[in-house]
């Protein structure tokens, strides 16, 4: 029976060659999008479920409010991770880890000295790789780490220092210190699935930031994970029942660390203060953590799988939409066939299976063809969405299995409601010729329907992709209250030590150089986070003992000017003032303290022994981070404050427009004529600013793809029913010819009908598309507006594919000799 099916199917196919063509390129582009999608979602829900015990694995997120900021970070205080072994019974273990920031590495490879900067270095506990099971190529996980100047290598790394030989008991200098680092183990290399990603693992033992904080409550820059024992339940209740244990611990342990700094805790919790700690799985860390603050690594968000999922499912529903309306739109040509079939007694579920089996033939054929579209579409997929996937996952069963039930899926949708409606057919109205197929009732309401929903989908992806990209220009064209174009970052300066300075007045006789400026850090990168307590005055006494979270720079007198920041009270940072007392605040942080006239108050920094600054500057707001957050409360310290120590050193320099390549070579002598042996490293910040927009500018690039294939979709089941249409009509069209009607005439009676559906379904696409648009617009702080045009322009694009589409066949059939279509009358 099924070869009978098969042979029934291929008959259709070839005397139906261009509906079939259509069919099988919608249903083989739904295919691939839904393979390609899936691969994308595949990869992103298994990350970190590739450890052993990974159910027992939570990362400690700390929840804070210090004044008027609160945030949840994923990153702690040094003693959380022991504090909590020693109190909590449930856990087994601990580990933590430290990003230290870019590092130069001197090293001899065949016997040439060479220096590279390391960007992916982690500093962690010494059971790092017994808590987290990465597999070794080489060496003891229990020991590797144990000594202060133990360092382990990727097998990418191993080959970047040390080519093929193994770098076991080999030395590597670090800039910064002055005892070589030995060698002590090799690991494989990281899956792309592990949300920790590096090259190169030092010992928290040596690090020194750690060492010096390791009492502190306050510095919250450690990763902390824990383990549970095996014999705890991991379900929500027991999660809670230890997370109660919590603040009791925490008022405990914590109080010594903030009287340290001036900050009695149960004051600072009677001021509204918070101080809390909470457990996030692991295996949800990648996904779910788009409010939760991160200094270590990027992370994804859980919305952009069910945004990419739900495109996936429209574009194959489609596509199933198109081979329905194909199906039915023919019935006229098949109603005889069927009509036969029941008279000689074939059953209505037999015709039933035919149908479903014609659709899962098509589908197959389709599946074969999307299979070759993903083989050669994955390497533009990957710069698409940022990823690395490859097509090792088609040789995994349970991918083909996969497959296998979306085609199966996929021709029980497609073929489902052509089926039921073709076989409903009765055989003696049938074989008279006027049966109820040719009526225009369930049918034709069904197919304009499907009609409806084709372009509902395909005009809300259009209106989603004009706000993307409206958004993207918006942040790109926004003030940020400085000029970033033209600034050239050289970061690590800290490595010129005192010849810092010597190094920017260097720069400054560079005729390529407008300005050059020192700080501890710029736009785009991390700031100092710390409270202060503003002094109350008459005009604010709502200020008495209140802190503010102020985000700070220390920068010398350069800075302002070199990024164009715009001094709108007092006066900038000057070597004609003793400054070290003094601090530029923003407008945000004036109004936050409530202060009319902040020229002259002083505000006090617990954690610097209770250090006062004088405020003699007021800047504009500017935005240090991306759109997506609002200007936070910010302090400019001078460089002679000694407000905070970090070892971190940026220098902003602005370059005259001009020949830039020749500016940089200008520069990079300069820097080589003070640091021979450290590689030049630079960047722009404008291109550091666009980087932060990088995920959007992903959606925005899928959007418009995948935008486009469902218009394609849509456009070739609508091709194919103008056809239909202009076929059913073939004699109508002659006649009326033959009356005196002109081409202009028979194109717009061919085309209204279907121009009418379009706009039915603008109307229709219209508010969704707002309201998916208004949800994705609240996670900027500040969004561009979704004008009527946007919505017009989508409408009008939409009805002029369609129009094009409807036309081409109309045009056609208008031009068509009349003598042809009537020769048989």
């Amino acid at each position: 029976m099924f070869k009978n099916y098969i042979k029934i199917t291929w008959r259709n196919l070839i005397r139906n060659k261009l509906s079939s063509i259509i069919n099988i390129s919608g249903l083989a582009i739904g295919l691939a999008c839904v393979l390609l999608i899936g691969m994308y979602v595949k990869d992103e829900l298994s990350y970190d479920r590739f450890f052993k015990d990974t159910n027992l694995i939570y990362r400690v997120n700390t929840h804070e409010k210090m004044g008027n900021d609160e945030f949840t970070a994923g990153h702690t205080p040094p003693p959380v991770g022991l504090t909590l072994l020693t109190n909590i019974p449930e856990i087994e273990s601990y580990t933590r880890i430290f990003k230290p920031g870019d590092e130069i590495i001197h090293f001899v490879n065949k016997g040439q000295k060479s220096s590279l900067t390391e960007k992916a270095l982690l500093s962690v506990d010494s059971n790092f790789l017994q808590f987290f099971n990465y597999p070794l190529l080489e060496g003891n996980k229990a020991t590797c780490l144990n000594g202060p100047n133990s360092i382990v290598l990727t097998e990418k790394a191993a080959k970047k220092y040390f080519g093929d030989v193994s770098p076991i008991g080999k030395n590597l200098v670090f800039d910064e210190y002055s005892t070589p680092f030995t060698v002590t183990a090799v690991l494989k290399d990281l899956p792309s699935q592990s949300s920790l990603q590096f090259d190169v693992l030092q010992s928290n033992v040596g690090m020194p930031p750690v060492k010096h904080f390791n009492w502190s409550w306050v510095w919250l820059q450690m990763g902390t994970y824990i383990k549970l024992k095996e014999n705890v339940a991991t379900d929500a209740a027991t999660l809670q029942r230890i997370e109660a244990k919590f603040p009791a611990i925490i008022r405990q342990q914590a109080a010594t660390a903030f009287k340290r700094i001036g900050q009695p805790f149960d004051e600072f919790i009677k001021k509204g203060g918070k101080y809390d700690l909470s457990l996030q799985p692991l295996t949800d860390v990648h996904l779910y953590s788009a409010n939760i603050g991160n200094r270590f690594f990027p992370q994804s968000d859980i919305k952009y799988v069910y945004i990419f999922s739900a495109i996936a499912l429209f574009i194959i529903l489609l596509a199933c939409v198109n081979f329905m309306n194909l199906a039915t739109a023919q019935s006229a040509k098949r109603a005889k066939e069927i009509g036969i079939r029941k008279v000689l007694g074939s059953e209505r579920k037999l015709l039933i299976y035919q149908f479903i089996a014609e659709a899962f033939l098509y589908t197959l054929f389709a599946a074969i063809i999307a299979v070759v579209i993903v083989s050669l579409c994955l390497p533009a997929f990957n710069l698409l969405s940022a990823k690395a996937l490859n097509l090792a996952a088609f040789l995994n069963l349970s991918t083909w299995a996969g497959l296998l039930v979306l085609i199966l899926l996929t021709a029980l949708l497609a073929g489902s409601y052509p089926a039921f409606f073709l076989t409903s057919f009765k055989p003696a109205s049938v074989l008279k010729g006027n049966g109820d197929f040719k009526a225009s009732g369930s049918g034709f309401f069904t197919r304009n329907a499907l009609v409806v929903f084709q372009f509902t989908v395909s005009t809300v992806l259009i209106v989603c992709t004009i706000v993307v990209y409206k958004q993207l220009l918006y942040t790109q064209s926004m003030d940020l209250g400085f000029t970033k174009e033209n600034i050239l970052i050289v970061a690590d300066a800290n490595r010129l030590d005192k010849s810092e300075e010597s190094f920017r007045q260097e720069l400054l006789r560079l005729p390529e150089v407008a300005n050059a400026s020192i700080s501890t850090s710029l736009p785009t990168q991390n700031s100092f986070t710390d409270s202060y307590i503003p002094e109350p005055t008459a005009d604010n006494v709502n200020a008495a003992g209140k802190d503010i979270q102020l985000s700070s720079f220390i920068v010398d007198e350069a800075f302002v000017p070199t990024l164009k920041l715009q001094m709108l009270n007092g006066r900038n940072f000057s070597k004609g003032f003793t400054d070290s007392a003094s601090v530029i605040l923003n407008e945000t942080a004036v109004k936050q303290i409530g202060w009319s006239d902040p020229i002259g108050k002083i505000i006090t920094y617990p954690g610097g022994n209770d250090a006062k600054f004088k405020v003699v500057g007021v800047v504009k707001d500017f935005n240090t981070e991306s759109l997506h957050s609002t200007v936070m409360p910010f302090a400019l310290f001078y460089t002679t404050s000694g407000t905070y120590h970090n070892n971190t050193s940026y220098i902003a320099v602005r370059i005259k427009p001009g020949d830039y390549n020749k500016a940089i070579s200008s520069i990079q002598n300069k820097w080589k004529a003070f640091m021979p042996d450290n590689p030049f490293e630079y960047s722009f910040m404008d291109e550091e600013f666009d980087a932060l927009y990088r995920t959007d500018q992903t959606i925005g690039k899928v959007f418009s793809v995948f935008t486009f294939l469902s218009i394609t979709v849509a456009c070739l089941g609508l091709l194919g029913l103008a056809m239909y249409t202009a076929e059913r009509r073939t004699k109508e069209i002659g006649i009326r010819k033959v009356l005196g009607a002109s081409v202009q005439n028979v194109v717009s009676m061919l085309s209204k009908d279907f121009l009418k559906l379009v706009i039915v379904a603008s109307v229709i696409a219209f508010p969704i598309a707002w309201y998916a648009m208004n949800k994705w617009l609240q996670d900027f702080a500040y969004p561009t507006t979704i004008n009527w045009w946007i919505f017009a322009l989508a409408g009008a694009i939409t009805l002029i594919i369609a129009f094009a589409t409807v036309s081409f066949q109309s045009i056609k059939a208008a031009l068509m000799n009349p003598v042809k279509s009537l020769r048989s009358e």
